[in-house]
């Protein structure tokens, strides 16, 4: 009788990886596994075993040439090569090792590509620009949202005649459910990309606009959130361009601040749930896990006014996590026997960076990658295609010849040119430059611990910024062989659609198949095709008298 597979524990960091095989597991039965870690890597049987396991994989690897049922894609918002990194091994310093041979459940994935994000206007892009790219199949201009290149940036009559499709959009009018995870607003520029066609990324909310966009027709972020596309669960923050200027916050009812913001008074938030059966609205971690999978088709969950706060900031008693977003997200949408597409954004990884504040920006990553673990439990590889990506990178880096196992956020072991330490992570710009007394402060261990310390910069500027280096994109499931080398950052979207079905790809040899066990038996035809039947019939009828 076969064991069960179970987790094997990491007798030797960085030596096993996935389900514990028995047989396999002989291998480590030498005298390089028996050894301490420091020992057993100075024996070449450690890294020969290692490599051997791997390259057995490697050659059993095979493509799933099927279609996928499921698409999930996992953006973390400015998760450069050199945030991942530094995320692997502040993951396994979270777990107590050494965190450099520690693997992100991300980097389990067999198929990957670069992706190249300058938009057509921008050698470093913007996450407006780049999420119309990889959600809508176009390269676009920064800052606007779901428009084609032809748009122009914060000018609304370039709006009408030049808006792109998202492949979210795509997916639900094939009768898929669709969802959007954020832990940022769900009105920003990421996951608005995935149903809005706006002149600028800024334009939340009628408040947001200017008057002449207004005037010549142009509709905001939130309005178009719920009237563009039926999207099933929207989760993420955003409470305040839903609700009418001066409605009171619900979990900050004495702060003005964050009370709503809309000139046109419109609650956006009854509107939607008025116009669907089975419709929740939640705005707390207590809401959201109230609500019974099997009773709701939709779900909105607004858990803060603006973004959601960061992982190592939240109130876990009151403001779900994004793995708990995720699962929640997951168990609604896979009742629906067609299928679904779930956009998840670990957004505040960006905003992390921006602030110069590394270790939020790791943490937000961090969290990021057990959704992609959670979200690996709850589905199947073998009809779930599940890519991760990010849409740029940030000018962060982490150096100073560090002795392995020191702290990610620690100080390099030999000061610099001006006798004064400095911290493995620097940035190339940002609010962490800093000259006292004419020269360079030193940092301490103590405080570069904190989790809201700002890593020192070369370039004094308010906000860090984006880089324009290519960014990794991961997968597994269907079709996942199809992301494979250097790739412009557009080609994610049309890669997903083919592996799915979905437009321009709906006709693709297999399609057919797929669609057709899709729909079941209770799928009616389609309005306008009975619109076409009875106009040819009409047509033959009148031609015969």
């Amino acid at each position: 009788m076969n064991s069960p597979s179970v987790e094997m524990p990491m007798l030797v960091p960085g030596t096993w990886e996935g389900p514990w095989d028995p047989q396999a597991a002989k291998c480590l039965c030498t005298s390089s596994a028996l050894l301490s870690l420091p020992d057993a890597e100075k024996t070449p049987g450690y890294w020969n075993e290692g490599a051997r396991r791997r390259l057995k994989s490697a050659l059993a690897l095979q493509p799933v040439a099927q279609r996928a049922r499921n698409i999930i894609l996992f953006m973390g918002d400015g998760m450069g090569l050199s945030t991942m990194s530094a995320a692997r091994i502040y993951k396994g310093q979270l777990a107590g090792g050494s965190g450099e041979e520690s693997i992100l459940a991300m980097e389990a994935f067999p198929h990957l590509a670069l992706a190249k994000t300058y938009t057509i206007d921008r050698q470093v892009p913007d996450s407006a620009g780049t999420g119309t790219a990889y959600l809508c199949g176009v390269k676009a201009n920064a800052k606007t949202l779901g428009l084609s290149g032809a748009a122009v940036y914060s000018k609304c009559r370039s709006t009408f005649g030049n808006e792109v499709d998202s492949i979210l959009h795509r997916a639900r009018l094939e009768g898929k459910s669709v969802g959007i995870v954020t832990t940022t607003r769900v009105q920003h520029a990421s996951p608005g990309a995935a149903y809005a066609h706006s002149a600028s990324r800024s334009w939340y909310a009628d408040a947001n606009m200017p008057k002449e966009a207004l005037r010549d027709g142009c509709k905001d972020i939130a309005y178009q959130l719920v009237h563009n596309t039926d999207i099933n669960v929207i989760l993420g923050g955003g409470r305040m361009y839903m609700t009418p200027r001066g409605t009171a916050d619900p979990e900050y009812p004495q702060d003005p601040a964050q009370h709503g913001t809309r000139k046109d008074g419109l609650d956006l938030i009854a509107k939607w749930l008025n116009a669907k059966q089975g419709a929740r609205y939640v705005w707390d971690k207590k809401g959201m896990d109230a609500v019974e999978d099997d009773s709701v088709s939709h779900l909105m969950g607004l858990f803060e006014p603006k973004d959601m706060k960061y992982e190592l900031n939240r109130n876990t008693s009151t403001d779900p996590s994004i793995v708990e977003m995720t699962e929640k997200a997951i168990r609604i949408l896979r009742r629906n026997p067609k299928g679904f597409f779930l956009f998840v954004e670990g957004g505040r990884i960006d905003h992390g960076h921006h602030s110069g504040r590394a270790k939020q920006a790791l943490m937000e990553a961090v969290m990021l990658d057990r959704a992609v673990a959670r979200a690996g439990e709850l589905t199947s590889p073998s009809d779930t295609l599940t890519v991760v990506t990010a849409d740029h990178s940030h000018v962060f880096t982490f150096g100073g010849n560090t002795l392995r196992g020191t702290s990610i956020f620690g100080l390099a072991p030999k000061k610099a040119k001006d006798k004064q330490a400095y911290t493995s992570i620097l940035y190339g710009n940002g609010p962490g430059y800093s000259i006292r007394n004419g020269g360079r402060p030193s940092p301490s261990l103590h405080a570069a611990e904190d989790k809201d310390y700002q890593q020192q910069a070369a370039v004094p500027l308010e906000m860090e910024t984006h880089s324009g280096e290519d960014v990794v994109v991961l997968a597994k499931g269907p079709m996942a062989h199809l992301f494979h080398g250097v790739q412009e950052q557009h080609y994610i979207a049309h890669a997903m659609a083919y592996a799915a079905c979905l437009e321009p790809y709906a006709t693709e040899p297999g399609c057919g198949t797929a669609r057709k066990a899709s729909r079941g038996t209770l799928c009616a035809p389609q309005p306008l095709l009975i619109l076409l039947t009875l106009c040819v019939a009409a047509h033959v009828v009148g031609g015969s008298e």
